[in-house]
């Protein structure tokens, strides 16, 4: 609150949106960091921080719910070329992850949980996983028993599918309807659950 109120008595000065940028643009939602961003000084439009912000701004706005699922193209653990429109006619959970992600190992049983219940519902998990190493990788995924597909271009977080999606850390999900459209982002334990068991009949 009181970098929030420290924000808005210097918005017309460089100072705010650099705080946004280093203290909240990754804690608040678009419509907050959208409205903070209204609030600066015309003399700022040339910031390289409000640029940023704009930027970030941008992105989120193609990932909110209800938007189209930005399309998704990435080798398998075998080589082979997956992309997420393929799995049109689908519910599909799309999970950015990695092996040396303590928090995403965590999630894994609930994952594996689930997958079991709705997998022949017309549910398929789109594991997008930002290792750098492909053993490891490929280990977790055998070690967790995560029996969906698997994709990365193993450049960690230059990921480019992270940066389209505005993934900014990890477990990050995306669940997308059958026609590709963005039902919610970031369900997890037993509130995916719940939601799976909402719209998936």
């Amino acid at each position: 609150e009181y970098t929030r109120k420290f924000i808005a008595d210097n918005n017309k000065t460089d100072v705010a949106p650099y705080l946004v940028l280093r203290r909240l643009v990754y804690d608040i939602s678009l419509k907050e960091l959208d409205s903070i961003c209204g609030t600066f000084g015309p003399d700022l439009e040339k910031s390289v921080y409000v640029k940023k912000l704009k930027d970030r701004i941008e992105i989120l706005k193609k990932v909110e719910p209800g938007q189209p699922a930005p399309e998704i193209t990435l080798n398998d653990t075998l080589g082979n070329p997956i992309s997420l429109s393929s799995l049109k006619g689908k519910y599909v959970l799309i999970d950015f992850w990695a092996s040396w992600c303590g928090p995403c190992r965590a999630e894994s049983p609930n994952l594996v949980k689930d997958y079991a219940e709705f997998k022949d519902k017309g549910l398929e998990i789109y594991g997008v996983s930002l290792d750098k190493d492909k053993t490891k990788w490929t280990q977790a995924i055998q070690t967790d028993k995560l029996t969906w597909i698997h994709v990365s271009d193993l450049k960690g977080w230059l990921c480019a599918p992270a940066k389209v999606y505005g993934v900014n850390s990890i477990p990050h999900s995306v669940l997308i309807d059958k026609e590709g459209i963005i039902i919610d982002k970031n369900l997890r334990g037993e509130a995916l659950t719940l939601k799976l068991r909402e719209i998936i009949k």
